[in-house]
């Protein structure tokens, strides 16, 4: 039965996508609100209003400031981006862990997790880069834009296409590693915390919440550079004398030029805040549509038993011969038959 939990979802790529869209959208919008605050901590140059001292900080000041509703301002971009991009990204993983290692279930298998993992990702990122841009840019300090659709609009006419991707190979570049060691230390925690492969809510949660800690820590510089190239932010372009960041080694520079090493680090506490519970969410909740698919894939039903009977041709059967059981002799006329003796009516 733990074999079958584990091997039954590999059946259906239609399954994996539909639990991995759910998985996405839940992860990004409940963890939302810390995202936007990760999203100001790694502003370079952030004007008066916008300068904090952690976490909780930034979080009172947009709410008191802002509006009760600005820790959310550009949640449709994700909504809308991350169920189709968790769909790719969750049935690969695990369809090409299963065929990459050749076993039924992909354990043990470190090499074959991280490259199911990277090509996953760049499934997903080719779907959720330009999301990642709009909802960026709407995250930040005195935003411009009304709505999703009115900086998706602006960013189209003023910078072209090319600004959706602009970034693209940094959220490659940070991505890549980011899931390869999610992957293979959620497989390695769930051997140790869930040997038998069965459903397990807390032991789902507690490895995606680790393999989403470890790996956001890992992967912090990247994201910093990420986030200058999707937000081009203003502040800094004026105070560098740039008129736009192009490119992963363009950022990783000029972060160094402005704010040094530690600047590589920005927003490490929200983002490592943001990833544990947000893989946690996404995980568990994943596993769980593997488990009701399961116990739906369960269900007893009674097997249905087909009878044949050979039928001949009513000519060629003797009319003066019993017929044999299981044979069905077919005419064209009506036979009266004789009624039992209680049926008859009075007089008949």
């Amino acid at each position: 039965m733990e074999d079958e939990y584990e091997s039954l979802p590999s059946a259906s790529t239609g399954v994996h996508m539909m639990a991995g869209a759910v998985a996405g959208i839940m992860e990004h919008c409940l963890m939302y609100p810390l995202d936007s605050v990760k999203t100001r901590l790694q502003s370079l140059r952030p004007i008066a209003g916008a300068r904090y001292t952690g976490v909780t900080d930034a979080l009172y000041k947009m709410i008191r400031y802002e509006g009760a509703l600005r820790p959310v301002r550009g949640i449709s971009a994700v909504v809308v981006g991350s169920g189709p991009a968790h769909a790719l990204y969750f049935s690969a993983y695990e369809k090409l862990k299963r065929q990459l290692s050749g076993t039924e279930n992909g354990a043990r298998s470190p090499i074959s997790q991280c490259l199911a993992g990277g090509l996953a990702t760049l499934m997903h990122d080719s779907v959720m880069n330009p999301a990642e841009v709009v909802k960026q840019r709407m995250q930040m300090y005195n935003s411009p834009y009304k709505s999703c659709t009115d900086c998706l609009a602006h960013v189209w006419r003023s910078e072209g296409v090319k600004a959706f991707y602009r970034s693209f190979t940094t959220q490659l570049s940070m991505n890549i590693p980011f899931q390869c060691v999610h992957f293979v230390t959620y497989e390695f925690l769930t051997e140790w915390t869930n040997p038998s492969r069965t459903y397990n809510p807390s032991a789902h949660m507690i490895s995606g919440a680790a393999a989403g800690a470890l790996a956001a820590a890992f992967t912090t510089p990247l994201d910093v550079c990420k986030t200058l190239l999707n937000t081009q932010e203003v502040t800094m372009l004026e105070a560098t004398k740039q008129s736009r960041i192009r490119g992963l080694w363009h950022a990783a520079s000029t972060i160094h030029l402005c704010c040094g090493l530690p600047g590589f680090v920005r927003g490490l506490q929200a983002r490592v805040m943001y990833q544990m519970p947000s893989t946690a969410i996404a995980w568990s909740t994943y596993e769980l549509f593997k488990y009701l698919l399961h116990e739906r894939h369960h269900v007893v039903v009674m097997p249905v038993v087909a009878v044949t009977a050979k039928v001949e041709p009513s000519g060629a059967l003797d009319r003066n011969k019993p017929l044999d059981s299981g044979v069905r002799r077919e005419t064209n006329t009506c036979e009266k038959l004789p009624l039992p003796e209680s049926t008859r009516s009075p007089g008949g």
